[in-house]
């Protein structure tokens, strides 16, 4: 069994690292001086960030998420290359969707098995290792369409955020005064491959991709239970949401 470098602060797993937030939470922590476990559908973009960070041990592995036997064996892979994982980050997600009724069954269930399902299974392998290792940072990656529910193309999306807020929470309850701690991410606009085509112009409040995987390295370094990223105007903007009537939350989605 490999060990991380010693001079490492630590080893960090990450899904869905071959693109978008995954991919810049990546340069970020590495930066930071973590030890990456970096997996994705694409093997050769995952090497060619690969050869990009320098500095900190990079290990990566292809994974489709969906296929959930995959998920336990690159989990328990990573773990045997390292040694431990102290952070492992439930990324790998799509933004895909279509309104209810109108033909998009495959497009939404497939929403849901991927942001949902899949996470699940991640969040079984990432357990499964803390439990035995009796420490560990299991991060899920919501949104802030989670607080409520929204409309049209958007309904199942946030649907499969909310139930990830749920069983972050769940866990969250479970891990209470124990050495395994919960953090379920929220942010609400990032520019990544996901936002690429929305009109930025049309887009409130959106920071671009580097700050965005800045603020998201600082919360998950933090602890905390929950992150709104960034904090400014999302906290606020999360608070209305929550006490809207239904009639001023279908004029903010």
């Amino acid at each position: 069994m490999q060990t991380s470098s010693s001079s490492a602060k630590g080893v960090i797993l990450i899904t869905g690292a071959s693109s978008g937030l995954g991919m810049g939470m990546a340069r970020e922590f590495s930066k930071r001086g973590y030890d990456l476990a970096l997996c994705a559908r694409r093997l050769d973009a995952l090497n060619e960030l690969k050869a990009e960070l320098t500095g900190t041990r990079v290990e990566v592995a292809a994974l489709d998420v969906t296929d959930h036997a995959a998920v336990f064996e690159t989990f328990r892979h990573f773990r045997q290359q390292f040694g431990e994982l102290d952070k492992i980050i439930v990324n790998a997600g799509i933004g895909a969707g279509a309104p209810i009724g109108k033909g998009g069954f495959e497009q939404n269930r497939a929403t849901l098995d991927v942001n949902l399902i899949a996470a699940l299974a991640q969040a079984e392998a990432a357990m499964e290792i803390f439990r035995d290792q009796n420490k560990g940072h299991l991060v899920f990656m919501s949104s802030l369409s989670a607080i409520r529910g929204m409309r049209g193309q958007m309904t199942s999306y946030a649907a499969s955020k909310a139930g990830l807020a749920h069983l972050a929470e769940g866990l969250r309850l479970e891990t209470l005064h124990k050495p395994i701690t919960v953090t379920t991410l929220m942010p609400g606009y990032i520019k990544s491959e996901m936002t690429a085509g929305q009109d930025a112009a049309k887009t409130p409040f959106i920071i671009d991709g580097v700050k965005g995987a800045r603020l998201l390295a600082d919360a998950v370094e933090s602890g905390r239970a929950e992150a709104t990223i960034p904090r400014w105007p999302w906290t606020v903007v999360r608070g209305i949401m929550r006490m809207s009537p239904l009639w001023l939350l279908r004029r903010m989605n």
